[in-house]
């Protein structure tokens, strides 16, 4: 476990970088559970979106829900560029506890990957804008308006809270290979027949 020291607006915390289960870990029991909602968001509550964002930051990811780190917690937290169509863009931090998708609309497929899931890439269908309401990491009632790309991440990620994979909504599930060149090579899993093992 990594820790780094970081500067809130309550003073100095110390930031851990968090296990991330996989799916075929022994404790993955949690990952298809449904997440108890956080009655009231205090010091721990913080101290755990910090470690959150760390752990999601340290692996490269654009969001991770509480349970993906053993946390039987409706938390989550999303890291996204503000502009959709600039990658480079400044990124928005969510950390959203309790999150609830009040409205949706349209559909669209698209491909995704998970954190619990290395080497898995899945076409997945998703509503096309999502409004979210939850709890801001100050216990203030938040609502979130997202579309594309944001709002996929949003799906996924209150998906977790769920006990809910993207496996289980898939139309299609693909075996990732990065290649020399930088490349990833997608292999339909139908055609391979295992899941990654690390």
């Amino acid at each position: 476990m990594k820790r780094r020291k970081n500067e809130t607006e309550t003073g100095l915390s110390i930031m851990a970088v968090l296990r991330i289960l996989r799916d075929w870990d022994e404790e993955a029991a949690v990952l298809h559970q449904r997440a108890r909602k956080i009655r009231t968001v205090d010091a721990t509550i913080c101290q755990l979106l910090d470690d959150m964002v760390e752990t999601m930051r340290e692996a490269e990811g654009v969001g991770l829900a509480a349970p993906q780190i053993g946390q039987s917690l409706q938390a989550v937290v999303i890291e996204y560029p503000e502009d959709d169509s600039d990658p480079e863009s400044a990124k928005k931090l969510y950390q959203i506890v309790n999150p609830e998708i009040v409205r949706q609309q349209g559909q669209v497929e698209g491909q995704e990957g998970c954190l619990s899931l290395p080497g898995l890439l899945a076409d997945v269908e998703r509503a096309e804008t999502v409004t979210v309401k939850g709890l801001d990491r100050n216990g203030k009632a938040i609502r979130v308006k997202a579309r594309d790309w944001l709002a996929r991440i949003l799906q996924h990620e209150i998906d977790h809270l769920q006990g809910i994979l993207m496996l289980d909504r898939a139309t299609q599930v693909y075996k990732a290979d990065k290649q020399e060149d930088g490349t990833v090579l997608l292999t339909p899993l139908a055609e391979t027949g295992e899941l990654p093992s690390d």
